[in-house]
């Protein structure tokens, strides 16, 4: 961190937090399964689907245009976890191993003493049951236990577990974890099909299950929270809260997700409340901000934030210095030089999921600047300003654009977003 962004980490974060320094922060990551963004009240929905939610974004930092880089569980929280792109990580399906020389947030947190912990909601994540192997690497306990469903034997007792009960044996650890900096992740797999919300919801939202499951997860989430709360643990807390993709629900043509890469599934929720008191944050709680970030910014920004030095390996940008209070005016003309001042920073996404499942080609993705590009079979470009449903694909009317989006997507190499 240059000096100039030091001296503005020291005027923002104030005397309690240097205080706090020596005391790193608890880690809290919530991974929302197959949510929307259009379905977040702080993102501009009017269902009223999210009122926790909404009110944890009013005491944190909103990005409004946030971007998964794979619409499938396991390849994207390999991108949140690790900070790097699928590319790299190559867990591009289900099974596909973690490898174990990756940087990994638990792994990482854990060396610099934190007591580490995962709460998985269904078998995609866990690593003893064929799926997501090498993700319990870096754990102190890694909740998961789940197994095919036996005959008579409903998936909530087998395959998969309703939001809250991944939030109460998360606050069973809560009870009994030592004395130290913690770090906990939730994953709620709720809003993933079947969509079969619990009652009330199920009443409330019997024609249209999947608002009912939103729902749902939302007061799961606010369980979890009003009782950090009531622990005195909320406020000192960085609490990093996001979609791991979304749902199509037949935009364009998809029932649910993996094959495509429009927004219905690449757009996702991603809010981060900072350590302190709102009092503290009044630079940042209830800011929006408007940059296109990626999923795999996640894990720097976090490390950032607790003060550990970011891994040369991770490839996202730590998110952290958009959070930061604007510098003098001379500061600023001199900051705005380096790489990640751009208001543009191009987002990448990628699927193998129609290869590998049916033999069909895979797509890539990048959004940068006004375009949306997609480099399939028959490629396709989208002006998402004038078009953001994506209806109207220029890619023969803007050959020249098209032509510049294409080069940088290879199987081998990510698109250049201001690497390390």
């Amino acid at each position: 961190m240059s000096l100039i962004r030091q001296l503005a980490c020291v005027a923002w974060l104030g005397a309690s937090a240097l205080a706090a320094a020596a005391t790193p922060p608890n880690v809290i990551l919530i991974t929302l399964d197959t949510v929307r963004a259009d379905r977040m009240g702080f993102l501009g929905s009017k269902l009223g689907l999210t009122p926790n939610l909404d009110t944890l974004a009013r005491e944190s930092v909103v990005f409004t245009h946030a971007y998964s880089q794979v619409p499938l569980t396991a390849p994207s929280h390999a991108t949140i976890l690790t900070g790097t792109y699928p590319q790299f990580h190559q867990v591009n399906d289900f099974q596909v191993p973690l490898a174990q020389d990756l940087p990994y947030a638990p792994a990482i947190l854990r060396a610099h003493g934190y007591h580490t912990s995962a709460f998985v909601g269904a078998m995609v994540l866990d690593p003893h049951a064929g799926f997501a192997r090498g993700f319990d690497r870096g754990f102190d306990t890694y909740d998961a236990g789940f197994h095919q469903a036996h005959a008579g034997e409903d998936r909530y007792h087998s395959s998969e577990r309703r939001g809250g009960e991944v939030v109460a044996h998360a606050l069973a650890w809560l009870n009994q974890h030592p004395q130290g900096p913690f770090f906990m992740w939730l994953h709620l797999y709720d809003a993933h099909d079947p969509y079969d919300p619990p009652e009330p919801y199920k009443i409330k939202y019997a024609a249209a299950p999947y608002d009912g499951e939103i729902a749902y997860v939302d007061s799961a989430v606010e369980k979890f929270l009003s009782d950090l709360r009531t622990r005195g643990l909320y406020h000192g807390a960085l609490i990093a809260v996001m979609a791991d993709h979304g749902e199509a629900l037949g935009d364009h043509g998809e029932d649910t997700h993996g094959f495509f890469l429009y927004d219905e599934t690449i757009h996702v929720p991603l809010v981060i409340k900072l350590p302190g008191a709102p009092s503290a944050q009044t630079d940042s709680a209830g800011k929006k901000i408007e940059n296109r970030v990626g999923l795999v910014d996640v894990l720097p920004t976090i490390l950032q934030a607790a003060g550990i030095v970011v891994p040369q390996e991770v490839q996202g940008e730590s998110l952290l210095d958009m959070l930061l209070p604007k510098p003098a005016p001379a500061e600023s003309a001199r900051a705005s030089a380096g790489p990640d001042a751009s208001p543009d920073r191009p987002a990448y996404a990628e699927t193998d999921y129609p290869q590998n499942t049916y033999g069909w080609s895979p797509l890539r993705a990048l959004r940068a600047g006004k375009y949306l590009y997609i480099k399939a079979p028959r490629q396709e470009l989208y002006d998402q300003s004038a078009d953001p449903k994506a209806e109207h694909d220029l890619s023969s009317a803007s050959a020249a654009v098209t032509s510049r989006r294409r080069k940088p997507l290879t199987r081998s190499n990510r698109p250049d977003t201001n690497k390390r």
